[in-house]
């Protein structure tokens, strides 16, 4: 009933990845977690991402910087801008998400904190690794996972899909497979959505 199709890489994601648990918890929906790579899909259908990113309106950046700070204050995170290393290539956090499957919710949450809120290039093999400590994951086998073929074709497949169903961005989230929502603050109109589906099921 609800999809959650999600790279680690939006500090928005975070916020609707924190948000959206709570919510499907109240209503008593279970969240299908589908990782997949935003690169891919801006390189496919949505390149004005890096047009806006090489020529940024100054007052929209700015009021974006606001914006986020609102929203990280109403959820009680702790998210900035990574000073250093952004965009980051999130491949392998990605490919770890496929790997771990239900079980994943931990170590994205970890992958979260790490770059959002610590600046740590989650593209390097040690950050990850500590990572992998810190949810209490083997990292041999974490590594060793993400090199399957198999999880890396699962996580092109997702990004394909979601392209395919409309997506052109993370987070992309659907209510009963074909009701779209783009985005954190859609958070309201995902609940109202669940309701009605809920009420007509009652």
């Amino acid at each position: 009933m609800l999809e959650f199709f999600f790279d680690c890489s939006s500090p928005w994601t975070y916020l609707a990845f924190h948000n959206i648990q709570p919510l499907g918890k109240e209503l008593g929906v279970e969240i299908t977690w589908r990782p997949i790579l935003v690169g891919g899909i801006f390189n496919t259908v949505n390149p004005s991402v890096y047009a806006q990113r090489e020529t940024p309106v100054p007052l929209k950046a700015r009021y974006m910087k606001k914006d986020l700070a609102d929203w990280a204050r109403s959820a009680g995170l702790s998210i900035k801008m990574p000073p250093t290393v952004f965009p980051v290539n999130s491949v392998k956090a990605m490919r770890g998400c496929v790997w771990l499957g239900n079980d994943m919710v931990p170590f994205v949450t970890a992958v979260f904190e790490a770059y959002w809120g610590g600046d740590k290039d989650i593209s390097q093999d040690s950050v990850l690794t500590e990572i992998c400590k810190k949810v209490g994951i083997d990292q041999v086998k974490f590594f060793e996972g993400i090199g399957q073929q198999a999880i890396k074709d699962q996580l092109k497949a997702n990004t394909d899909e979601v392209m395919a169903r409309g997506g052109f961005g993370s987070p992309t989230i659907f209510v009963d497979k074909s009701d779209m929502y783009f985005g954190n603050d859609r958070m309201p109109l995902i609940r109202e959505a669940l309701e009605r589906l809920k009420a007509r099921a009652a």
